[in-house]
């Protein structure tokens, strides 16, 4: 039998959460100045956070004629988080805010039930999105001034139900079903896969939740591509001018050779948000990082895309016969000095884990002095991941 959206509404814990009260470390991509930005200088920050944007001169117009965009992205809670979700989040949304713009984070615990995350256990998936967000303010997402919005979509769609379900309908009526099912790749899945009747209804969900939030921004990553067309496609259908701009951002692989992004089910894959330094160091010694080679190379793709944007520099420390120590200001200076065999994974893989640790000091700092927080880390991590 397929399972059913739990007509409950969430827990009292869950619906009073607040963030209005955070203490965050504030990367050093964050800023408070927008109003001082000119138009380029905005489109430039915003155009940074994707690897693809649909479309550039859609997004430049918006940036003009809108002081505050709305800008989606949402999750389902269905495990520890590991660094693309943790870091990489917080400097995207850093980097939105900065440009002025307002970032609706939906809690997809509805969609983590319809897609068998934690067994489909509401409660479970309530407890580990709570973990997430403590993590969100321990890392340094910027939460001041109130641009950033976390909503529980089960909270949300109950009570504007009557907005929800018929866009909902309406999507679904529009299209046929392998089109839907192309759309599977969002919920970690593939055409080929034995979908439930729940799975088959999540798409048409995720797109009405880009109407039904009023984003003009769809700020995913590039897994969630098909659904974003697939909205953009609904606007010719009923004839809607104003599309949403789809902003889709890089996808970190896992640590091993050949992994394309990151899996919670797959420790050896991925850093944890709350993993130890020695953790953190064992797992980049393990590593993927062959010499010279920079194409599908994980340590690398962490330097472009956490250190930089987070240090602006990245700095190896190495004995004078090595070379000394270097500090890069750029990733491409870094990029010839590896492809050249002047830096050696020996030492690339050292000066990571250290960046890396710095960044996570905080996180863990907040999980071990932070009751709350204790407890819910002890409670996530006692949790079976399910595919």
């Amino acid at each position: 039998m397929a399972t059913e959206a739990p007509s409950q509404a969430p827990s009292e814990d869950l619906q009073s959460l607040s963030i209005s009260d955070a203490k965050v470390q504030e990367p050093a991509c964050s800023s408070n100045s927008s109003n001082q930005l000119s138009l380029e200088e905005k489109y430039q920050i915003v155009r940074s956070v994707g690897e693809e944007c649909i479309q550039e001169d859609e997004l430049r117009n918006l940036l003009d004629k809108k002081p505050e965009p709305v800008c989606y992205d949402g999750f389902e809670p269905s495990g520890r988080m590991h660094i693309a979700q943790g870091v990489m989040k917080a400097i995207n949304v850093n980097k939105l805010t900065s440009a002025g713009c307002r970032v609706k984070i939906w809690i997809a615990d509805w969609f983590a039930q319809l897609n068998n995350k934690m067994g489909g256990d509401l409660k479970k998936i309530e407890t580990v999105g709570r973990y997430l967000i403590e993590i969100w303010k321990a890392v340094g997402m910027d939460l001041e001034g109130g641009k950033v919005e976390f909503l529980w979509s089960s909270k949300e769609i109950n009570s504007r139900a009557g907005e929800y379900w018929p866009l909902v309908m309406d999507i679904a009526r529009r299209n046929k079903l392998p089109r839907i099912i192309r759309c599977s790749q969002i919920m970690g899945r593939n055409e080929q896969d034995e979908l439930t009747a729940a799975q088959i209804l999540y798409p048409c969900m995720q797109c009405a939740d880009i109407f039904f939030l009023k984003a003009d921004i769809c700020q995913l990553g590039m897994d969630q591509r098909k659904v974003n067309v697939l909205a953009r496609e609904y606007c010719d259908d009923i004839k809607r001018k104003n599309k949403p701009i789809i902003l889709s951002h890089h996808m970190l692989p896992g640590l091993q050779q050949g992994q394309e992004k990151m899996s919670k089910s797959d420790p050896s894959s991925s850093i944890f948000m709350e993993d130890d330094e020695a953790e953190v160091n064992l797992k980049i010694k393990k590593a993927y990082c062959p010499p010279l080679i920079v194409e599908a190379n994980p340590c690398l793709e962490y330097i472009k895309y956490l250190i930089f944007p987070w240090f602006k520099e990245f700095t190896v420390e190495r004995n004078a016969d090595h070379g000394g120590n270097k500090t890069f200001t750029t990733f491409e200076e870094l990029v010839s000095d590896y492809a050249a065999g002047e830096l050696h994974p020996g030492d690339l893989k050292p000066a990571l884990s250290k960046a890396l640790n710095k960044i996570l000091e905080p996180v863990r700092d907040h999980f071990k002095n932070d009751s709350n927080a204790k407890d819910l880390l002890k409670r996530v991590k006692a949790y079976r991941v399910t595919r």
